[in-house]
């Protein structure tokens, strides 16, 4: 059985159930309302609607061989308009009595709202086998709804405006708190004809080329912060204007305020500077960079020294430091010339190091005297006592003995003789 196409004409009033003004129920009151809504709510409800319907026919005809979603879903849409209306109508009433208090459904967005509704109506058209089959849970029936929807709005089966007509008599249904629509009365058609022009809902196109962007009038500031195509000065204050979406590329790539380290930062310096004064910045920092260079000549050096040095390096240059551009040019330059200078001399710091050196040498020397003058004078002094004490008599067990050695002697000398 050949299959027929969703794109064949609705029935008549499948899709035009859009109700009509509605008059205030009020005897004398208001008969005319704005039915202007947020432009870009109601679209992205309204692209809600062919997923939906999409998956309410699909699911509907699985295993059936005799239908298709093609032929079931021009009554399948009218069904759903006919739910959606009724539902959104009671839908608040109906949460109040459930969660037990109007502060429970306060949150809600009427978008969560509303798709909502739509996937509960595509929920109850599910057949038996789809319930039952695993259908539910298959890849290929995410790739047949997909492809449905696709296939409806390719052929133009349900227009965009007849949707977004729709939506926005939902929107107000389920809008409570008046956020996303306009709530404004009128008396007649003319006052409603002068207000629409001025509506705050009224629907704006972005002026910004290449945008093809609708937003209510209240959301075009809003837009304009966001919008990539708007033309806007370069966040890091060069000349140029850029379109947003261009921003970034433009920033880390051709920006002359782009920011890029020092040409010497090899030899020391760290400076992050605007791609476009990187020659006043070498130029103004000659003397630092050529610091730099010598620290890595002259580890030991201090720094007054190396100053010194600089400065000495620059007079006695015939041609100016500050023409060259690369880092091996100028090291090469620097060495050249520091090697012509000689050696380095001393500067006031080197010699408060010797001075001090000298000192501590000299106070080093004078304990040591110290010492050696209180040692000399301890010794005369025991000279001194020594001299001035009695000579020790001899006492008789002294004088025996003597005599004794003298005779012991005298007889040896007798023996060697004979």
């Amino acid at each position: 059985m050949m299959e027929e196409s969703p794109s064949a004409d609705p029935p008549a009033g499948d899709v035009e159930l859009v109700p009509e003004k509605i008059k205030d129920g009020k005897e004398g009151g208001p008969a005319f309302c704005c039915d202007l809504c947020d432009v870009e709510l109601v679209y992205n409800i309204a692209q809600a609607f062919l997923p939906g319907l999409a998956t309410a026919c699909v699911d509907n005809t699985t295993g059936d061989v005799f239908r298709s979603p093609g032929s079931v879903a021009a009554d399948i849409r009218k069904e759903m308009v006919e739910y959606l209306l009724q539902r959104s109508e009671t839908f608040v009433a109906e949460s109040i009595v459930l969660d037990g208090g109007p502060e429970a459904e306060a949150s809600d967005h009427p978008y969560d709202i509303i798709a909502y509704l739509v996937d509960d109506f595509a929920s109850s058209k599910r057949n038996l086998f789809s319930r039952v089959s695993g259908w539910l849970l298959s890849e290929t029936r995410e790739d047949k709804i997909d492809d449905f929807a696709q296939e409806m709005e390719i052929n133009g089966f349900w227009s965009i405006d007849k949707r977004e007509a729709i939506v926005q008599t939902l929107l107000k249904n389920v809008d409570f708190k008046n956020e996303f629509h306009c709530d404004m009365k009128f008396d007649s058609a003319d006052e409603l004809a002068l207000h629409v022009p001025t509506c705050s809902y009224r629907s704006m196109n972005c002026e910004n080329e290449g945008c093809d962007a609708r937003f209510s009038a209240n959301q075009t500031e809003k837009h304009d912060s966001i919008c990539p195509f708007k033309i806007i000065p370069c966040e890091q204050k060069c000349s140029d204007n850029i379109m947003r979406r261009e921003m970034d590329r433009h920033c880390i790539t051709v920006c002359p305020m782009k920011l890029v380290n020092c040409p010497f930062y090899s030899v020391g310096c760290k400076s992050a500077i605007p791609q476009c004064k990187i020659e006043e910045h070498r130029s103004t920092n000659l003397h630092s960079h050529m610091l730099y260079i010598l620290q890595g000549i002259h580890k030991e050096a201090s720094m007054e020294v190396l100053r010194e040095r600089v400065e000495q390096l620059e007079k006695a240059s015939s041609r100016k430091l500050a023409d060259i551009r690369d880092v091996r040019s100028l090291t090469s330059r620097v060495k050249d010339l520091d090697a012509r200078l000689g050696p380095l001399e001393v500067g006031a710091s080197n010699k408060i190091d010797e001075e001090a050196t000298k000192t501590g040498a000299k106070l080093e020397s004078l304990e040591v005297s110290d010492t050696n003058k209180d040692t000399e004078m301890a010794a005369e002094t025991e000279v001194i006592n020594s001299e001035a004490k009695p000579p020790l008599e001899v006492t008789p067990t002294d004088k025996d003995s003597e005599e004794a050695v003298k005779t012991e002697v005298k007889i040896m000398k007798q023996s060697h003789d004979l």
